[in-house]
């Protein structure tokens, strides 16, 4: 496959504490030439960004331990075997440093998840291979209400991104006249998401059923473009708002989160203004840091306002739509 890492293990001082990388030189992203070291570097260099997008949020670790290779898989609830995995509670060993949010699943299980509280926390993680953080929507003050809105617009197989753009315009002009502000970013493949901040008052269910009212809206609105139908052989559009991603336990790939494939893609914040010229291979492990650098976290407002449902809701209401059950 390749070889293999011969280099010391570094140590390295993320702000008050000292995270030790083992085997820096590790190839991660071989056709990038990337190693592990860069990798965690690249998080250093997006710190003040990623650590606003995690911050004492319950979060599942998605960890790729041997990189990203040509046939590399993931392992499932069924197999339990593969060269990455889903790592939803805190792994043994962690420092007695790294926090976590007791959290409750759609079966009724109970776990303890590494909640980030210091930039150090993402280090640690990234030396465990983590390549993308999968916070939920909650603090860990209050993980039964959700304090983020997070709206998915999935592109069908074969649509491009160029086409979620125009859905994700018409998103931010509908929550304009709702008096509300969202915040875009990439997902690292063709989609788009879209954030915003609320107040933490309401169940995931309701939350749910309010995206679900917005995905409604811009199904009438865009009806060439845009479905919200679930079964996935009946959509006849090329953009889905997947409004379940609000559903418990169900999460979205954070900001500055690296894409487990071959060229090191990042999800990007982005300013609406840019959207347009924007297109996902433009931003990656490389070619971020530089980025943030000059220009910051255009994500970095984000929590500057909190906002209510209750329009949204009241639209749900006049529609019928049923709340769904919350586990």
């Amino acid at each position: 496959m390749w070889g293999v890492a011969t280099t010391a293990a570094e140590e390295l001082r993320v702000g008050e504490r000292l995270v030790r990388v083992s085997s820096p030189d590790k190839p991660y992203f071989p056709e990038r030439g990337l190693t592990k070291l860069d990798v965690v570097r690249y998080f250093l260099a997006v710190g003040d960004g990623i650590l606003r997008a995690l911050r004492d949020r319950p979060t599942m670790l998605e960890r790729w331990p041997r990189g990203v290779f040509e046939g590399a898989k993931v392992a499932t609830r069924q197999t339990n075997k593969g060269d990455a995995f889903y790592q939803k509670r805190l792994p043994a060993g962690a420092p007695d440093w790294v926090r976590t949010a007791h959290i409750t699943f759609p079966s009724g299980r109970t776990a303890d998840e590494v909640a980030p509280s210091e930039l150090a926390v993402v280090i640690w993680a990234a030396n465990l291979g983590t390549l993308r953080f999968h916070p939920w929507p909650v603090s860990k003050a209050d993980v039964e209400r959700p304090d983020q809105l997070r709206i998915d617009l999935d592109p069908m197989p074969g649509v491009d991104f160029a086409q979620v753009v125009p859905v994700a315009h018409e998103v931010r002009a509908f929550l304009a006249e709702l008096g509300m502000e969202g915040f875009p970013k990439t997902t690292g493949g063709r989609g788009i998401h879209v954030y915003l901040s609320i107040e933490p008052r309401w169940s995931f269910g309701e939350c749910r059923r309010a995206v679900l009212a917005l995905g409604r809206e811009m199904q009438r609105r865009l009806p060439d473009l845009v479905t919200t139908t679930w079964w996935r052989d009946q959509r006849d559009r090329p953009v889905f708002v997947d409004y379940n991603q609000m559903a418990r336990d169900h999460t979205m790939t954070s900001a500055y989160s690296i894409r487990p494939t071959p060229r090191a893609l990042v999800s990007a914040p982005l300013d609406w203004a840019e959207l347009d010229d924007a297109r996902p291979e433009d931003f990656d492990v490389v070619s971020m840091p530089a980025r943030f650098a000059e220009r910051g976290d255009p994500h970095a407002g984000l929590d500057t306002r909190r906002y209510s449902l209750e329009r949204l809701l009241e639209l749900a209401d006049r529609e019928g739509l049923e709340s769904p059950p919350e586990r």
